[in-house]
This record gives C-alpha cells, sequence and structure tokens, in this order.
C-alpha cells in the first residue's frame, strides 16, 4: 500500500490534483443545470469522476441508466482512477458493464478519444497541470513527449489539453485551470493566443483559497465556448471567492496576448520617460570582498532567518562601497506579510533590521529581503522620497486592478488579504515611472 507521501509524490509527477465534489455542486452545476440533456458530458481527465458523475443526482433514478450511456463519457491515463470512477457510477445506480462502456483509460494527451453520442461533446474536466520546465529538470521523458510536434510552444500540460479540445473542434468546454492561464506572461502567451482566437470565456471563478487537498495551486474555473470570426477583444465577468468575494469585469484584448492584469504595463507605457529612475538589484557577498576597506557597515544576511529576524553582520569597505550603500537605504519587499503595515514595496533597511543595507551571499532567494541600488545615483533623504512614492504608485495600483497584476503567494484564513508577491521586473517598471522631478516636495 503507497504511503500518504508517495501518493503526494505520484500526483506532482502527473500534474494530476483530484476534484472534490463540493466543487461541482456549489459552482459547475450553476452553469449547466439548464443543459442537462442536450450535450454529451465528457471529462478525458476524470479522476474519480467527481466533475461528472454528480449530474446523475439530477436525473430521475430510472432514467439514469439511458441517460449515462447517451451523455456520460469519461477518461483517465490511470487503471487506478477507472476503476474507482466505475466503482462510484455504481453508487448512482449505473450497472458495472455499462459503466464500463463509458468510462475507459486513454492517454487523452496523446490521443484524443472518439465518442459515438447522437448529442454534441461538452468537455468539463480538471486536466494535469505540470510546466514544462519541471519536467525538463526532472528528465520526465514520457511526459516530455506530449510537447512535441504540434504541441511545441506550450508550456503546460493543462495547454495541451485546451489545443486539443481545439483541434477537435469541441465548441463548450468548463475547465479548472491555474490562474496563470489568464494573468501569466511568457509562461501563457502563446496557449492564450492560440487557444482565446477562437474561444470566448463566458464566466469565470477565480479562488483565493485553497480547493485541493495536496496543493495550494491557485485556480480558477474557466467557461469557454467556441466563436467564430473576429476576437480582438473578449470581455468577461469574474467571482473572486475567498475571504471577501466579489466581482470583476476584465477585458482581455488580443494586442496584450489576453492578458488579465495588463492595466499595471498600459500604465507603466503610459508614464515612463526618459530621464527617470532605474533599479539594480542585490548587493552580492563577492562584491563586498572585492571592495574591502576601512569603513564599517552593518549588513543584513538575508539567507540567515532564525525565525524572528534576520542576522546583521559587520563588514569593512572602501569608500566607494561605504558611499554606494549609504546612498541606496531601501530594500525590497516582495512578499506581503499578511499585515496591512507588511504590504510589498520598498523600505529603510535601517527602519526594519537596525542596519545600512543587505547582502547576500550564493543563490539568490526572491523571497527574501533584497538591496535595490537606484540609477541615476541619489542621496538617501532623496531615496527615501522616491520609497515613499513608489509604495504610493503602488498602492493606488492594487486599489484600481486588484492585484491582478502581481503573483498570489499564500492563503490564509488569518490575513485580512490575500497575500501577493511583487517581483521585480514589476519593481523595475514601476520605478521607471518616476522621475526626479516627482521627488520634489515630497514629504
Amino acid at each position: 500500500m503507497k504511503s500518504d507521501q508517495e501518493d503526494v509524490n505520484r500526483r506532482r509527477d502527473l500534474g494530476v490534483h483530484l476534484t472534490p465534489e463540493d466543487i461541482f455542486q456549489r459552482y459547475i452545476y450553476p452553469m449547466i443545470s439548464d443543459k442537462l440533456y442536450h450535450y454529451a458530458w465528457m471529462d478525458l481527465f476524470c479522476g474519480e469522476g467527481n466533475l461528472i458523475l454528480p449530474i446523475l443526482n439530477y436525473i430521475p433514478y430510472e432514467d439514469r441508466v439511458p441517460f449515462f450511456s447517451k451523455h456520460i463519457f469519461m477518461f483517465d491515463i490511470q487503471e487506478e482512477m477507472i476503476e474507482r470512477a466505475v466503482k462510484r457510477s455504481k453508487e448512482y445506480g449505473i450497472p458495472e458493464d455499462i459503466a464500463s462502456r463509458n468510462i475507459r483509460k486513454n492517454d487523452s494527451l496523446a490521443n484524443y478519444p472518439k465518442i459515438e453520442s447522437d448529442f454534441p461533446p461538452f468537455h468539463i474536466t480538471n486536466p494535469p497541470y505540470l510546466y514544462i520546465g519541471y519536467i525538463a529538470k526532472r528528465k520526465v521523458e514520457r511526459l516530455m513527449r506530449y510537447f512535441n510536434s504540434e504541441n511545441s510552444g506550450l508550456q503546460d500540460l493543462y495547454q495541451i489539453a485546451l489545443a486539443n479540445d481545439l483541434r477537435n473542434g469541441i465548441e463548450r468546454m468548463i475547465y479548472i485551470l491555474p490562474t496563470n492561464f489568464i494573468f501569466s506572461e511568457a509562461g501563457s502567451n502563446f496557449a492564450r493566443r492560440m487557444i482565446l482566437s477562437s474561444y470566448t470565456i463566458k464566466e469565470a471563478l477565480l479562488f483565493e483559497r485553497r480547493i485541493f487537498h495536496h496543493t495550494g495551486m491557485n485556480v480558477g474555473i474557466f467557461h469557454f465556448s467556441r466563436i467564430t470570426g473576429n476576437n480582438d477583444n473578449i470581455d468577461f465577468r469574474a467571482r473572486k471567492i475567498g475571504t471577501n468575494e466579489r466581482s470583476i469585469t476584465y477585458s482581455l484584448k488580443k494586442s496584450n496576448d489576453y492578458r488579465a492584469g495588463a492595466g499595471f504595463d498600459d500604465y507603466v507605457r503610459s508614464h515612463r520617460r526618459e530621464g527617470n529612475f532605474d533599479a539594480g538589484f542585490y548587493l552580492h557577498y563577492e562584491d563586498l570582498l572585492m571592495n574591502s576597506g576601512e569603513n564599517e557597515v552593518l549588513l543584513v544576511n538575508s539567507k540567515e532567518y532564525d525565525g524572528r529576524t534576520y542576522r546583521v553582520e559587520r563588514f569593512l569597505v572602501n569608500e566607494w562601497m561605504y558611499s554606494r550603500i549609504m546612498n541606496n537605504p531601501l530594500f525590497v519587499r516582495t512578499i506581503d506579510s499578511g499585515r496591512w503595515d507588511g504590504r510589498a514595496g520598498l523600505y529603510p533597511v535601517r527602519d526594519f533590521f537596525d542596519a545600512d543595507g543587505v547582502y547576500v551571499r550564493g543563490q539568490t532567494y526572491r523571497t527574501n529581503p533584497i538591496q535595490i541600488f537606484l540609477r541615476p545615483e541619489i542621496d538617501a533623504k532623496m531615496a527615501l522620497k522616491l520609497g515613499k512614492v513608489f509604495n504610493e504608485r503602488l498602492e493606488m495600483l492594487r486599489a484600481s486592478l486588484d492585484s491582478d497584476f502581481m503573483t498570489t503567494y499564500k492563503y490564509t484564513d488569518s490575513s485580512p488579504y490575500v497575500r501577493k508577491y511583487l517581483g521585480l521586473k514589476h519593481v523595475r517598471n514601476l520605478i521607471n515611472t518616476i522621475s526626479p522631478a516627482d521627488l520634489e516636495g515630497h514629504e
């Protein structure tokens, strides 16, 4: 018998996250309740069947067998899951021989199954999620083969599932997907251009809480409908479900690769000017050694944390390095703490660590405090003003864009807001919108 950890590892290597049944009842059924007899309901990555079999709860018991035969089709690559799904179908009153005809083992990423039905297919699924970079790093050859030929350029297994539906003419789909499908740049641009040139998003649910037992993956439920003709803009409403449920209207533009949260980029483009500030990141240990001297500085070791605070160490540096550190008193906090006074942004090293700067030795980690160096160089007083301007603009953009340009870091019931990660690319781009004139008169 497999241990819990072995089961978790197997799921991770397959990109599989089994769907709780209540996800169908609470969120998917309302999308399809008036269409049950109109489609052939299929799930090509069915697991235990929790996204399709619950449809039978809404079919009269005496009609379930003929309904199942004509309307329900399920597939999975794992024999164990097929056996579980067949067993579960018996609980709904479906004989095993009939269940076994419509619930079959199949590698649906490689071989799209043919369904014999008089009804058009409607695909409801929670496909495998596994990024190609992770697959390559783990050297999982059986998964790398999926990205050959027509799937070249796609970056994740779930994107291949979507592309297969596109190629096979599926008109309607409801997918549980990582939210990076609509928010990510490099990892999803190609897939969005491929899929959203032919499909619109009718509605979406974006979860700001954990829904899978074995992972904290940020996911949403997306209802796709095929369209014909021009699809330069896609407008849809999304419900964000978490501590504070709310509705957001998104407008995805072909010119922005159909990416949500692109308002941040629009702001940067309209405010970036020649002569504005730029920035570099990290004070490396090697640079301190190369610039040793007689001037004392106290530096935070960004990789030595005792559970309460970071260790502060003493260095002796030359005049050039001393001036560079003292004129750049800010560090980047890339992760929201969960408190309102601990949001991501630029903050004085002295106020938080009673030190002059932050250094890193060896590999860098973007979730640790990061030293920032402004260009052109200004004195410490002006740098502190820039930090305040930066944080004001960041909070303005977070409020107007619901922080969608940032990555969800961690869900927690104890935080008054969803914690987000601020990438260094966003930090640099926002600094590019600040001019020396913006600092004049700012307290």
